[in-house]
């Protein structure tokens, strides 16, 4: 009986670059990551920025970077969520420009949004943002977005 031969469709063992091979890991790796995340609501707050549950006023608090929120009652897990750092990503709102594709940023939870001195632009929110955290991911004339986030 005579073997069929066997068909690579163009592609020999040798001829994948190692580099594309490692880009397309990251990529693979990255789209598992979001496959993870959850779906929620974000607001934005304008300074004075005056926490009071987590820290109380310390202003060590605050990242660098000034990407900062207060979590919603959705994710506060009875105080758990402060200092928890949260990748947030703009998925959609009410104008579909508002969002900057494809931009994700990291937040670190500094207070309570129920309680914070500073009220937010929208009531019920997974997640209220600094101004600044805001804009990075969205038109920051905007009062919420929809956000895919990951704890």
């Amino acid at each position: 009986m005579e073997r069929a031969p066997e068909q690579n469709y163009g592609i020999s063992k040798r001829s994948i670059n190692p580099q594309l091979f490692h880009l397309l890991l990251l990529v693979l790796v990255n789209l598992a990551a979001l496959s993870n995340a959850d779906i929620g609501t974000a607001a934005q707050y304008d300074a004075p920025f005056s926490p009071t549950v987590c820290h109380g006023s310390d202003e060590a608090q605050f990242p660098s970077s000034e990407l900062f929120g207060s979590a919603g009652e959705e994710i506060w897990d009875n105080g758990e969520a402060c200092g928890r750092l949260y990748s947030v990503q703009c998925i959609s709102a009410s104008d579909p420009t508002t969002c900057i594709p494809d931009r994700i940023i990291h937040v670190k939870i500094v207070d309570r949004a129920l309680t914070s001195a500073s009220r937010p632009s929208r009531e019920d929110v997974t997640i209220v943002l600094s101004t600044g955290a805001f804009g990075m991911i969205a038109d920051a004339s905007a009062t919420f977005i929809n956000i895919q986030f990951i704890p």
